[in-house]
């Protein structure tokens, strides 16, 4: 069974769809954990609304480590507890109809970390802004090229993990997305088996971005050189 962790900030316009599409396209038995910030959060309604039309348990949890992105994440890192863990952002930018062939590798392939990546053979990224993209392309390749740290897409925060790996790590993140990247290196350096999948990411239609590519890009760059300095010891 997976745990879907979603955080969320005023996603009331599209938390309906991402229903739907994981209703659609996830065949595994899942259960859902909504993580939001605050009480007035426009998607609190929406999911109250809906959290009985499904043929899935529909969790509404508020942040407890305080406010932000990485901290619902950790919320919901926290409280999943089936055997897999997969983090999908609410903006409906994920394409979900990897997760199943993500669960098979893990629960039959015995891989402990299933990558979502845009950047190898067969992966996409539709849109968004040009100078975050190019980023993000240059590091999941280069750190892939250097470090051979089995992923393409290292940055990229749609990813499945076996939850007594995920136990395992502790997390130092402050910033916010970073949190994937420092989990995959963690786990890399640590001997845990890292495969990954092409898949395809587009640019949101509905509501506002909070990604903080400057404020956030040092967060990204201490993983990116810690996978760097320490790969020999991992070799």
């Amino acid at each position: 069974m997976i745990s879907i962790v979603v955080p969320v900030y005023n996603e009331g316009g599209n938390i309906v769809r991402l229903m739907e599409r994981i209703e659609e396209q996830i065949k595994t038995d899942k259960e859902i954990i909504v993580v939001y910030d605050f009480d007035g959060d426009d998607t609190v309604p929406v999911v109250n609304r809906i959290r009985d039309e499904y043929g899935f348990r529909i969790l509404l949890i508020k942040n407890v480590y305080g406010a932000g992105t990485l901290n619902a994440v950790k919320t919901g890192l926290s409280l999943a507890d089936k055997e897999t863990v997969l983090v999908v952002m609410a903006d409906l930018s994920d394409s979900l109809d990897v997760a199943d062939e993500m669960y098979r590798r893990i629960t039959e392939s015995g891989d402990d970390m299933v990558c979502g990546s845009r950047y190898m053979k067969g992966g996409r990224q539709v849109g968004g802004p040009f100078f975050k993209g190019f980023l993000s392309r240059m590091a999941g390749l280069s750190l892939h090229w250097i470090t051979r740290i089995p992923t393409h897409d290292v940055t990229n925060s749609f990813k499945m993990f076996r939850n007594s790996m995920l136990k395992a790590i502790r997390l130092e993140s402050t910033g916010g997305f970073e949190v994937g990247m420092e989990i995959t290196v963690k786990a890399w350096l640590a001997g845990y088996r890292i495969t990954e999948v092409p898949y395809t990411w587009y640019d949101r239609t509905v509501g506002v971005s909070r990604f903080k590519t400057f404020r956030w890009m040092p967060k990204y760059l201490k993983w990116y050189f810690l996978c760097i300095f320490s790969k020999k010891r991992r070799i």
